[in-house]
Parts: structure tokens; sequence; C-alpha cells
């Protein structure tokens, strides 16, 4: 399937208009007084204490510009393609997982009209052509503070250096395939970033063979956090925020923040809304700073604002990759080549998990 995301050209003249955009037109966060009086958005995302989160940051939204907000979801693509086709579109903007805008970029979801919006303060590498981010998480990994004491590692090659690490190392080995695990194996297999596309994915997957005997796969969040809590393992790649809840309940390990993976949930709109407008004016207002911070405040989710700086505890602070010192520190891995070639790497990483 043929997907599209950014060049470099394309992205440095959306982020171009986002800076224009801060000065002479929208600026993220803020909305005319009475704009879109008498009018009703439906915002959809994944419910839960999330959503709740995310509608509490549009609160100021609604009451500045008169709009009413519904809420709805949770987000399923095929809720989205029946409304689209049958040209009857209920929902304004859509809270999606990281690959869907990329998948369906101009068919399902339209491209966004990057005037209305104030993207300049989005961390770069993360505005599609078709989407915004809605929040930031981490794909890390933490180790065992007791088994590595003073020589802790620092980075992936450590985490795949079974001799000079030695122990063990839990990791995904649920069924959705992760492009990000290939890029890893491939770049602790001596592959510089700049050469690895196209990614060889068998070479990027023997990496992690060739370390196999000490690999610990879970299937669920809740199952990676239990194995830094009970101490199960040595080291173990993790959500973020799974890791700081295994902190929070007292697990004695560190996290590495060196190439975290940067994951995000997209902010869409989808082909055919009623109300073009006034949908890119609601995530206009939830990227702004305050909004962001209300988000993160009521979520823990890292705020995708680089200014936002919301009021959380030591511990959550501490996970937030909003910092400039986080940051410097990411590694955004490429959601486009892995949505085009999601079905061989699907076949291969299914051939990993199975133990061939």
């Amino acid at each position: 399937m043929k997907t599209r995301l950014f060049t470099g050209l394309a992205l440095a003249a959306a982020l171009g208009l986002g800076q224009q955009a801060a000065a002479e037109g929208p600026v993220a966060g803020e909305v005319a007084e009475g704009s879109l009086a008498g009018k009703t958005l439906t915002f959809v995302s994944y419910g839960g204490v999330y959503q709740d989160g995310q509608l509490k940051a549009l609160e100021d939204f609604a009451a500045k510009s008169g709009a009413s907000i519904l809420s709805d979801g949770p987000t399923e693509l095929a809720k989205i393609q029946a409304q689209v086709e049958s040209g009857n579109v209920m929902w304004d903007v859509v809270d999606t997982g990281d690959y869907m805008p990329f998948v369906h970029c101009g068919t399902l979801f339209q491209k966004l009209d990057f005037s209305k919006l104030d993207i300049s303060k989005i961390p770069e590498g993360q505005v599609g052509e078709c989407s915004v981010p809605a929040m930031n998480y981490a794909v890390m990994f933490l180790y065992n503070k007791d088994k590595y004491g003073d020589n802790p590692p620092q980075n992936w090659m450590d985490f795949f250096d079974v001799e000079k690490f030695p122990g063990t190392r839990g990791i995904p080995g649920y069924a959705d395939a992760e492009g990000y695990m290939v890029e890893l194996g491939l770049m602790a297999d001596g592959v510089a970033k700049e050469d690895m596309f196209p990614a060889d994915i068998d070479r990027g997957l023997n990496k992690w063979r060739s370390i196999r005997e000490h690999l610990v796969p879970w299937t669920t969040g809740a199952e990676s956090q239990q194995m830094m809590e009970s101490g199960e393992v040595d080291m173990v790649m993790v959500w973020s925020g799974r890791g700081k809840g295994a902190l929070a309940n007292g697990a004695n390990y560190e996290p590495v923040w060196q190439d975290w993976i940067v994951v995000k949930d997209q902010m869409t709109i989808p082909v055919g809304v009623k109300d073009v407008d006034a949908a890119h004016a609601m995530i206009n207002a939830y990227l702004g700073k305050r909004a962001q911070e209300i988000m993160a405040e009521e979520t823990s989710y890292s705020p995708i604002h680089v200014d936002a700086q919301p009021a959380v505890d030591e511990l959550t602070a501490a996970f937030m990759t909003n910092t400039p010192e986080k940051q410097a520190m990411a590694y955004n891995h490429n959601v486009a080549y892995w949505v085009e070639n999601y079905d061989v790497l699907s076949e291969k990483w299914a051939e990993f998990i199975a133990g061939n």
C-alpha cells in the first residue's frame, strides 16, 4: 500500500508554515471568542482516563469558542471507513494510533491545512501529512540496579552486549510487529542510522536471535511491569508508563533514555468532515501549551508542546519526554517505511516470536 509521509522539504515547509502561523495566524491553544458559537463537534479517542484528560484539556476551547463538544469512541478504523464511504461523517477529530493516518492518508484521513495550525512547538519529526501528535510516550529499557551496580548499561548497544552485561532481557513478544525492533537490531549490528533503509529485516531480527537464550518475552504491559516488580529480569524493554508504574511500586530499576523510541497517538480529521475549519480549530487548541499541560496532568502521558511544564509529581516528571534533554536523546523510528513494508515485517516477526 502506498503511504504518504513528509519528505524533508515538505516537512520543513510545514514547519515553516507553523512558525509563520505563530507570528501571523493561528497560535496553538488560542481561539477567537465566540467563533464557533452554536456548532457541535465530536471528539473521538480510546476512552478511560486518557480521553477524559483530553476532554478536560479542551474545556477552555469550548468555553471560549462557544462550541459544544461531544465525546465518542473508542477509535475504530471500520467505523471511520463506514462514515467516509457513506458520506455521513459524524466524527470531527479522531485520536488514532501511530500507523493509521499514514496507511490511510488522503483516503480516510484528510491532509491537514497547516495554515490553520500552529505546529511550531511540536518536536521535530513528529508531524505527518495527515496528522499531528496527540501525546508522546517512550519505548525504552530499564535495568536492575542491584545487578549492575556502578557499571550499568547506558544504551541499546549495551542491551545487546551479553558478555559485558550478562543477564536476562525482557522484550516484547506479542503478535503485532514493531519496526523499531528491526531498527534496534540493525543498530546493534553496526548499521549506521543514516544507512538503515531499505532495511534488512532478516539481519535486524538475526541480531535478536543471537542473544535469544537471554531473552524473556512479555505479551502485555502488565506483564512487563511485573517483571521489574518481581526482579524476574535484569533488563526489560517497556513502555515508559509501565516503567514509571514499576518504580512507583518500589522496583529498584533505572531507566535508560539514550535513543528512546518515540511513540505517539495521532490527531486526525476524517475525509468528508462537515466543518473542516472547526475541526482544525479544535486541533490547534489542543496543541496549546496549557491544554497540553492539562492533558499531561490528567493522564501522565507526555505533552507534545515543547514548552509545556505540567504540574506532576517528581517521578511522573522524570518520565516526561518533552524536555530539551529528553528530546536530544529521542529516536524517531521510520513509521512510513514500516507501514509500507508491514506484510513482510509481520511474517518475519511471527517467525521470530515463534522461536524460528
